[in-house]
């Protein structure tokens, strides 16, 4: 689509909403007096703030673009992990908010440093740091593909503008303006989806009774699979039940319970209580959001099939171009923009995540100019794997595939240091190291599919890093 026959409105809608959140984020400026105002916000946000927080940090553009993808090709077998997700919730209600919250934290990884020791601290926290530069990169790819619908630009090119208004306002609002953009941002995209959704349901000759009925025969709006033997075949499929629930709470007990990009939002809470609340309810509004794009997908799968209309061969374009050239002018910007808004959000979080992270574990608490400082060199870092990231069949699955492989090792170790008192700081790297490996094999050499990393990962970490305590000598040295 060349510029002039661009739908001028549209833009208008776009770029009111990124000039009003850039703005609206770096209002929370004066606020920021110190790493406790700048990372945690100052631990006054209240619980409902940091829930949809959660939920918006989770979600991102690949959530948005991609799930509706996956219904389209599918069904709606992607619930069976979020199934896991609320068993994960539980999990780190019980194991790992209340040792969050003896003492104040900034990071997650402050919680390794007093069980096992600095080393153990900064390999954890490198691990998060490699794993989130590469996860966030896929992510700003993601955003490229709805920016260069809207403009016919190139994807490398496409994502500067967003990138530098998310930076801006990071940098200056810290944590507050993370969390108070993600309200208004997560609000954004879900009415954004609720409106889509009605469009395109308006589109579809007889409705959701005819959508029902032909989805209905093609086993679209198929849920639960329980189908279990143990072969190589069943564990190389993505979305069985017992693949799901496991996939959905080892991984979401790692990202929730270790990845700093979550515990961050956790540590900004006021008291444990209203943490645990905020974690708790994120998982309804999360239910809701994937069923709702699942949903989509499956009224764009119906939609194309009436229309005769062959689905492009990026599928993770399908989504977004529906809604820039089919919607009504007006809607396609208010549209595109919630895409957009997710993508910042995430964005912003992570730059956050990542600064504190670097300033705290490896700067050890370095000064808010340093802090300002982080946030931008990680989003230079951002930007070049994210120009690297053009190949990826499904950005959500490459997404969760890349958090997957490194998480089991993180979640491993921090069950070992969590409930058990014996491994020391050698044991705990030995047992990373072999969770890493072996996670590693597993996905270059054989077919398994991601959603059995975490758990895998988390068992041969755990196990190895017991198996190495029992050939500690001189207890004297352990950090307790």
């Amino acid at each position: 689509m060349a510029i002039g026959e661009l739908r001028y409105i549209d833009l208008a809608v776009v770029a009111i909403y990124l000039v009003g959140i850039t703005w609206f984020g770096a209002r929370f400026r004066s606020g920021q007096k110190s790493l406790r105002d700048y990372f945690l916000g100052g631990r006054t946000a209240p619980w409902w703030a940091i829930a949809l927080s959660i939920v918006s940090a989770e979600t991102s553009t690949l959530t948005v673009i991609g799930t509706p993808a996956l219904a389209f090709r599918g069904n709606l077998g992607f619930l069976q992990i979020v199934v896991g997700y609320l068993l994960a919730r539980l999990v780190i209600s019980a194991l790992f908010l209340p040792q969050y919250f003896r003492g104040e934290m900034f990071t997650a990884y402050e919680l390794m440093r007093r069980r096992f020791g600095e080393r153990v601290r900064r390999f954890t926290a490198g691990i998060f740091l490699v794993t989130r530069a590469l996860a966030e990169g896929v992510r700003v790819f993601a955003v490229s593909l709805v920016i260069s619908i809207m403009l016919g630009t190139g994807e490398v090119w496409s994502i500067v503008l967003i990138m530098l208004l998310t930076v801006f306002y990071t940098f200056e609002g810290g944590m507050t303006a993370v969390i108070w953009t993600d309200v208004v941002q997560m609000t954004l995209y879900v009415v954004g989806a609720v409106v889509s959704f009605f469009v395109i349901l308006g589109k579809i000759p007889g409705g959701w009774t005819h959508v029902a009925a032909l989805a209905g025969a093609a086993h679209k709006f198929a849920i639960f699979d329980f189908h279990f033997a143990p072969t190589m075949e069943f564990f190389s499929r993505t979305y069985t039940f017992w693949s799901g629930v496991a996939g959905g709470c080892f991984l979401t007990t790692a990202s929730h319970g270790t990845d700093q990009l979550m515990v961050q939002r956790l540590l900004s809470a006021r008291d444990e209580s209203q943490s645990r609340t905020a974690l708790l309810t994120s998982w309804v509004v999360i239910a809701f959001q994937f069923t709702l794009f699942l949903v989509i997908g499956v009224l764009l799968w119906v939609y194309y099939g009436d229309s005769g209309i062959a689905a492009p061969a990026q599928m993770d374009r399908m989504y977004p171009a529906f809604l820039w050239h089919e919607l009504p002018p007006g809607l396609a910007g208010l549209s595109v923009a919630a895409i957009l808004a997710a993508a910042m959000a995430n964005l912003s979080a992570a730059l956050n995540a990542m600064a504190s992270t670097w300033v705290v574990d490896f700067m050890h608490g370095a000064g808010l100019k340093q802090a300002r400082r982080a946030t931008v060199a990680w989003a230079a870092v951002l930007l070049g794997i994210g120009i690297a990231s053009r190949h990826s069949r499904s950005v959500l699955e490459a997404g969760l595939t890349i958090a997957s492989i490194p998480f089991g090792a993180l979640l491993g170790v921090f069950l070992l240091g969590i409930l058990t008192k014996a491994p020391r700081e050698a044991a705990a790297i030995a047992g990373m190291l072999a969770g890493l490996a072996a996670v590693l094999a597993v996905h270059w050499l054989t077919p398994v599919a991601w959603t059995w990393y975490v758990l895998i990962g988390t068992v041969v970490t755990f196990s190895g890093g017991w198996a190495a305590a029992q050939f500690q000598t001189n207890p004297k040295g352990e950090n307790k």
